[in-house]
């Protein structure tokens, strides 16, 4: 991949990975907390020739530079002046993680900027933060995560094992350098507004954007991953009763929540599939 771009926003920087060009429209690709554009990289390998993809670095992640305020709606609204910036319009939003929340509220204020919504798993109303990340949120609150994060850049190989080994069935197909790279802006100086980050993960905003999810007749798939200990499979099928506009929910056996960082094919052939029925 080649490195990123910069956009000036009207919410600051945004790091992004285009692999078209000029404006119009793109498959736009968002990632969740303490990953990055990156986490997309195979999934864009294999659908690149047939679709404009853009990634972007959500605030504090990539080389996107920190933000004044990391709440959910506030993040959605970057989102949204990222867009603006590059003049995106028909866009297949594309999410995983907390970036699947940040993007329902984006959809729900933005929905005519959209073509069609994928959601893998995510961040939903009433599992958020989920039940098995709460104590790192707990820990960010208290103020004793940063200590923790400057130990796990020193030993790479640890931080894949605990921070990324839940979401993946293979903790070995992460490479050592993607989790440097993910981890190296949450860490040293930065390490404190990784708490703010994490500290305003709460789901006010999201709920707040429920109405406008019943509304939302976007064309929408899921594509969950069975294994997720985070996001149970259960989350898949609250979302399709919440919008009206998805068509299926399409299961990953086993799969886990960086499923489209291990398994990418998994995820580029019901998109590709998706798209061609617009």
């Amino acid at each position: 991949m080649a490195p990123p771009l910069i956009a000036a926003t009207a919410r600051g920087p945004a790091a992004y990975r285009d692999t078209g060009s000029g404006p119009g429209e793109a498959a736009l690709f968002v990632h969740g907390v303490g990953t990055g554009s990156s986490l997309w990289n195979g999934v864009i390998d294999l659908i690149g020739s047939e679709r404009r993809c853009v990634a972007v670095d959500l605030p504090l992640h990539g080389r996107t530079p920190a933000a004044a305020s990391y709440e959910l709606g506030e993040t959605a609204d970057f989102v949204a002046a990222f867009c603006e910036s590059l003049g995106l319009t028909g866009i297949d939003l594309v999410a995983n993680d907390t970036g699947g929340a940040i993007a329902q509220i984006f959809a729900a204020r933005h929905p005519s900027l959209l073509r069609s919504f994928t959601l893998t798993n995510c961040d939903t109303i009433g599992n958020l933060p989920p039940k098995l990340f709460a104590p790192t949120v707990w820990l960010a609150r208290a103020r004793l995560l940063a200590p923790l994060q400057r130990a796990f850049l020193r030993d790479p190989r640890r931080a894949r094992r605990v921070l990324y080994g839940p979401g993946l069935e293979n903790v070995e197909s992460l490479p050592i350098a993607l989790v440097a790279e993910w981890l190296a802006p949450l860490s040293g100086p930065r390490a404190r507004e990784m708490e703010r980050w994490l500290s305003a993960l709460r789901p006010r905003d999201l709920v707040a954007a429920e109405p406008a999810l019943r509304r939302l007749d976007v064309p929408t798939q899921i594509v969950w991953g069975t294994g997720d200990a985070f996001f149970a499979r259960k989350w898949a099928y609250e979302l399709k009763n919440l919008i009206p506009g998805v068509r299926e929910v399409i299961e990953v056996p086993d799969a886990r929540l960086f499923f489209p960082a291990e398994r990418p094919a998994d995820l580029a052939e019901p998109l590709l599939h998706f798209w061609k029925t617009l």
